[in-house]
């Protein structure tokens, strides 16, 4: 018996996706240090795909967790940590204070090198 899957998850896509949202949170929300997001709302960023907002996401977070910022101190990662909590159905993120302020400052996000993900 072969079974073929259907479903083949662009993780580099969602996570793209998902890295805009943050931006565009901290764009509206300058004061925040940290982020909760819903996973119904993840589940309709991305399209409604249910295994990429649930089962796969933590593979995501994984290349979200890639991006960074340019800062005084060099490069850094915007996201210092971030949690699934499937409790209260949310992500949880918090966000490195010096790539944090650099991105308020306008300065552009520096997307992970797909060609080198494991």
């Amino acid at each position: 018996m072969s079974l073929e899957f259907t479903h083949k998850p662009n993780y580099f896509l969602f996570a793209q996706l998902l890295i805009r949202h943050v931006e565009t949170y901290v764009r509206k929300h300058p004061d925040a240090n940290n982020a909760i997001f819903d996973l119904r709302d993840i589940y309709e960023l991305f399209r409604q795909d249910k295994a990429s907002a649930t089962t796969n996401l933590d593979g995501i977070m994984n290349i979200v967790d890639e991006y960074k910022i340019e800062t005084i101190n060099g490069d850094q990662k915007l996201i210092s940590r971030y949690g699934i909590d499937t409790q209260n159905n949310s992500l949880l993120i918090d966000f490195n204070p010096d790539a944090l302020e650099s991105l308020k400052q306008g300065k552009q996000i520096i997307s992970p090198d797909a060609s080198i993900q494991e």
